[in-house]
């Protein structure tokens, strides 16, 4: 007897032996039993899904001797044939090969003809898109108003390229790609079936290369049942289908993990060794990246269906989430860059050492989230802040240490700035709790008496101590809640002085020249608004720019996030270098702790 392929061997003779397209299939069955029945029905979706299957086992429902119903015998001459191929009222007709107008007239002209064993005459048009304008024109009144006695059944994989007449005179079934799992189960049957001997692994390789494609995956397998000898296996299944090993792929992202460059660059070399397209190799890397991105935000969502949740969860804990975004977002860019190299492996090695050389360094950052770890820090002093008017309570600051205190204005080559006259009214601090690192000569200056208005009296600070003018426009940058420019402005610039002029409250502030992109008349005017908002009073800023050494940075609420963020990042990595079970750790597996992966929570 002759070998029949998988394909049409195992081809589905009835509704209840397909795999998938429940949707569709409910649809017909109800349809069927009731003999609510249309006149022409439209299949679409892409290759090998089963229209051509569904159309033909929805002909036999139609005329099997038994009666119209969702369940045909299949035992009947009409049943038989119909599977066979040889029923004489189902005529099947290739539009790819018959497009011209003249071919579809013919076609016509027999459908007033009742039919000659059947219950209808079915015709069944594959690739329908096919067909020319005149041929669709020829065939748009038929379509319409059949015959009681025909049936048109159309199959297409394009329906874009249908006219909207056709299609509105028609019941469109759009068919689902099949599942990888629906692909995996079918082919496992099917080996059983045939007495064939098969590792469990080598059908996963095959299903996901047939692509939805149930006829696809049957072609692979009969493929690969002969490539292999009648056993296929893992090894010789990937080197058929020229697919990349999931451990080489493992390996490239271990290299990057470890900042290998020479391992990175060899198993590039080895998978190109192979014979494997570059590109194929990026795409698996994109994919392999995505699943661990996936492992490392959406636990629940990973599956095992490829085989590698283990390796996956395990390189979703090696990797930062950050790293990872970055990865993917290089890889894929380099996609778009690989048909502009002169050599794909080059191109290929350029963007494996891109991953290993844009990563980036680990530093602290300044975001307001990391103010709520503020008030659990404990700092070596506790100074006594001047409030603001009651709002809400602002957030706990960290003080500043006395180096990075506001130096004087005759260090940036600036004038003096002087207070008008004013009424005398005592500002009593409260005393702070003596610290090693507390310095008399501050607790004497906060307890004299000061030159203030009464407006001021809302509004406390000292000229006579920077960190007092630094605590104080800190809070007051913050509880403004400005955003964007405004925002860094503000936080950028260093308050000197503080005066009433013509009840117009001054602030006197420097900011260094590097930022002066930020001092617009616009951005400046937006700031001034959201402080006469908060305070109910007239404002007015002068910001004088001055040029200063690094080492010696304005003490402006920026430079006072960035100490704070470094303090917190200190305190998490001093926690962890001395937590007892991380220490058993090191000692048992020689183990070092990389300190740019601990952040504070």
């Amino acid at each position: 007897m002759k070998y029949q392929v998988l394909a049409r061997k195992y081809r589905p003779k009835t509704f209840s032996t397909m795999i998938g397209q429940e949707h569709v299939l409910k649809a017909l069955g109800n349809a069927l039993e009731s003999e609510r029945l249309h006149h022409a029905y439209l299949f679409t979706g892409t290759r090998g899904v089963g229209k051509t299957t569904v159309a033909r086992v929805l002909a036999k429902a139609l005329n099997c001797e038994q009666g119209i119903s969702a369940s045909p015998c299949g035992e009947c001459p009409a049943c038989q044939e119909i599977d066979q191929g040889r029923f004489i009222d189902l005529i099947e007709v290739d539009a790819a090969s018959r497009t011209k107008v003249e071919d579809t007239r013919e076609l016509l002209d027999n459908v007033m003809y009742a039919p000659t064993r059947g219950r209808f005459k079915i015709y069944l048009i594959d690739e329908v898109h096919m067909l020319s304008t005149h041929s669709f024109n020829a065939l748009l009144k038929t379509l319409e108003e059949p015959p009681p006695h025909v049936k048109f059944l159309l199959a297409t994989t394009d329906p874009q390229k249908l006219p909207m007449t056709i299609l509105s005179r028609c019941l469109q079934f759009n068919l689902k790609r099949l599942t990888i799992e629906q692909i995996e189960q079918q082919l496992d049957n099917i080996l059983n079936a045939e007495n064939v001997p098969f590792e469990k692994n080598v059908l996963k390789p095959l299903a996901i290369a047939a692509d939805g494609s149930m006829r696809d995956a049957l072609s692979l397998l009969d493929q690969s049942i002969a490539y292999c000898n009648g056993s296929p296996n893992l090894a010789d299944i990937e080197a058929m289908l020229g697919c990349v090993q999931k451990d080489r792929i493992f390996e490239l992202i271990t290299a990057l993990v470890n900042e290998d460059g020479r391992s990175l660059v060899e198993q590039s070399r080895i998978l190109s060794d192979q014979g494997i397209d570059v590109n194929t190799i990026l795409a698996e890397l994109i994919t392999m990246l995505q699943r661990i991105a996936l492992s490392q935000l959406v636990p629940d969502a990973i599956d095992d269906s490829q085989g590698d949740k283990e390796a996956v969860e395990t390189l979703a804990q090696a990797i930062s989430p950050e790293d990872i975004q970055l990865y993917y977002q290089i890889a894929l860019n380099g996609r778009k860059d690989l048909p502009f190299s002169p050599q794909p492996q080059g191109g290929f090695e350029m963007i494996l050492l891109r991953l290993l050389a844009f990563k980036p360094a680990i530093v602290p950052t300044a975001e307001k989230k990391t103010l709520k770890f503020a008030a659990t820090v404990k700092t070596p002093v506790e100074q006594a802040k001047p409030k603001l008017p009651p709002k809400t309570q602002s957030p706990a600051a960290i003080t500043a240490p006395d180096d990075f205190d506001l130096p004087p204005v005759d260090a940036y080559g600036q004038e003096n700035f002087t207070d008008k006259p004013e009424q005398e009214i005592p500002l009593v601090q409260p005393e702070p709790e003596p610290t090693p690192d507390f310095k008399p000569q501050q607790q004497e200056t906060r307890n004299q008496t000061r030159k203030i208005s009464e407006t001021e009296t809302q509004l406390p600070c000292k000229k006579q101590n920077g960190s007092e003018f630094a605590d104080y426009w800190h809070e007051l940058v913050n509880r403004t809640e400005v955003t964007g420019l405004e925002q860094q402005l503000g936080k950028h610039c260093a308050l000197v002085n503080k005066s009433e002029q013509n009840g117009v409250q001054v602030f006197e502030l420097l900011l260094e020249s590097v930022h002066k992109h930020l001092c617009s008349d616009k951005i400046k005017n937006r700031l001034v608004e959201a402080l006469q908002q908060m305070l109910g009073l007239t404002i007015k800023l002068d910001i004088k720019e001055c040029q200063i050494k690094p080492e010696d940075q304005l003490h402006t609420p920026r430079r006072r996030e960035i100490l704070q963020a470094e303090l917190l990042q200190q305190q998490a990595v001093e926690s962890i270098s001395s937590d007892p079970k991380v220490k058993m750790l090191v000692d048992a597996f020689t183990a070092t702790v990389r300190e740019e992966t601990i952040k504070p929570v």
